[in-house]
């Protein structure tokens, strides 16, 4: 897959701790390897930045299309190292840091534009489209330092949360922990990849679920932002009112990190004016392991016990309640918001996605492969799946005031947004807190059995942030996750809860099948 065989990188060296002194009996290998950590290599003179590449590339040759066969990986660029080297000589030159993300492998979901690789939103109809510029977190990316190593593979057009599988790679990709298991969708080739250390962080997009379904399928820390931190400019829509792109990482700390450097105003996209009034502060300053001490967390059960909930997974819900409270928080158990069991699954959600994606095929300019649903239909170059949800978005015409559930869709958001607020303010919670999914990874193929899924619904439906974090394992490889969710503009309150509640667990193990290679 990469045409070359590459170099595996092994570094006798030591893994600094921030709290501590080096052991310099410890291995570092780019396995499970921080941000954090990297950083002190590179000053140390102990990596590089084509090292980490190099490494990074091995892994993705030894298993996404062989051993475990991840299938994760759609396109690996080719200029990764040229990028790397050229980190590397301006290190050399002055002994700085070129920024935040200095040197760091990234895996980038493939419905974000990159001006120097195809963005297929996992579409054979849009295998030819290279985008004339970056999507703005990708541009902040790269000026804060990091690598695109590759795009991810996706569920296409982002319509699934359940399954990753697309028309643009073949195949469905794995969930590392059990290969025969789903990552979830649509963010699951970034999932996957990330949790089987292909890179060191990567971006998903999360409309209803895609961050942090996979995230928590795949033991990672995913976070969905608040409406308006984050910019949509260059990430191909699915359904534009709700989409938002964030990181998915192995760690609260690598999340931090990721979401310091794309968030804030972008004057492509309008929506990220708001940010401007909420400036955001550091997130990594939020990284305190007593974070929880004095915290009111409120137990959402209208989520997490529903009918078909797996019974292991709500034993660990318990356990992490348990966890929560030993670490200093005030766990109120329950609370009840009162729309909740009044909400039509789509009530919130109008059929918009016709009108988005011709504006962002449109926005290609003249070497758009398509630029029309029906355009796509008529190639036939999709998987087969998606053909009825095609069919059914290509009758819609007109502007979005005509579209079936536009105008209901925006009143049912107010509705719920005053629901949530008035519930978290009346009793004093910094977080609302339930399983992000109520079920373990499904099979591969199985669409019948309880998925579980309790992303879709508080966090899209406000714009309100989310986070989720590992909260074990059932059937003792599984992984689930734990969702903190909060008011707008409390992701700095999010991670600080987060943080201490993963660092009180640890709950997170790598994956049997991608080990570190000899």
């Amino acid at each position: 897959m990469l045409g070359t065989k590459c170099k595996v990188l092994v570094v006798c060296c030591c893994m600094l701790p921030t709290w501590g002194q080096c052991d310099p009996g410890t291995n570092l290998q780019v396995h499970e390897t921080d941000i954090a950590t990297i950083h002190r290599m590179i000053h140390a003179g102990r990596i590089t930045a084509r090292q980490l590449v190099d490494a990074s590339l091995a892994r993705i040759d030894a298993y996404d299309q062989r051993g475990p066969a991840l299938n994760a990986i759609i396109c690996v660029n080719p200029r990764a190292r040229q990028r790397a080297d050229a980190l590397d000589a301006n290190f050399l030159r002055s002994g700085k840091l070129s920024g935040p993300l200095h040197g760091i492998p990234m895996i980038i979901k493939d419905n974000y534009d990159t001006s120097d690789l195809p963005t297929t939103a996992g579409s054979l109809s849009l295998a030819q489209s290279t985008p004339p510029d970056d999507a703005f977190q990708v541009k902040q990316l790269r000026d804060a330092g990091a690598i695109i190593l590759a795009k991810s593979n996706m569920a296409e057009f982002a319509f699934s949360p359940y399954e990753t599988l697309g028309s643009a790679l073949p195949g469905h990709t794995r969930n590392p922990y059990a290969t025969d298991h789903v990552p979830a969708g649509s963010s699951g080739g970034t999932a996957a990849a990330i949790a089987a250390s292909l890179a060191v962080v990567g971006l998903g997009t999360d409309t209803g679920n895609s961050i942090r379904g996979p995230a928590s399928h795949t033991a990672l820390v995913g976070i969905r932002s608040t409406m308006g931190l984050t910019s949509r400019d260059g990430i191909v829509p699915l359904f534009l009112d709700h989409d938002i792109g964030g990181p998915m990482a192995r760690s609260v700390a690598d999340a931090a990190a990721v979401l310091q450097v794309i968030a804030g105003y972008d004057p492509a996209d309008p929506v990220t004016a708001a940010a401007r009034a909420h400036p955001g502060p550091d997130y990594l300053q939020q990284l305190d392991p007593r974070g929880l001490e004095g915290a009111r967390l409120g137990v959402v059960r209208q989520v997490s016990n529903r009918p078909a909930a797996d019974p292991e997974v709500l034993l660990r819900f318990q356990q992490a309640l348990d966890a929560l409270r030993r670490a200093g928080a005030t766990v109120i158990d329950p609370v009840t918001l009162p729309v909740y069991d009044t909400i039509a699954p789509n009530a919130y959600w109008c059929p918009r996605f016709k009108y988005d994606l011709e504006n962002y095929l449109k926005s290609l300019g003249p070497l758009a492969p398509v630029r029309t649903i029906a355009a796509i239909l008529e190639s036939g170059q999709f998987h087969p799946s998606i053909r009825s949800r095609l069919q059914f978005f290509a009758q819609f015409s007109g502007p979005l005031e005509n579209y079936r559930n536009f105008r209901q869709a925006q009143a049912h958001r107010q509705r719920l947004q005053s629901a949530v607020g008035e519930l978290m303010r009346q009793q004093e919670l910094d977080a609302l807190v339930y399983p992000t999914w109520s079920n373990p990874p499904r099979r591969i193929g199985d669409l019948e059995s309880p998925h579980g899924d309790n992303s879709q619904i508080l966090s899209p439906q406000t714009g309100f942030p989310a986070i989720t974090v590992p909260m074990g394992y059932v059937r003792e490889t599984l992984p689930v996750g734990l969702q903190l969710m909060g008011l707008a503009w409390t992701e700095a309150t999010l991670i600080k809860l987060a943080y201490a509640y993963e660092q009180a667990t640890h709950h997170r193990v790598a994956p049997r099948t991608t080990p570190p290679l000899p």
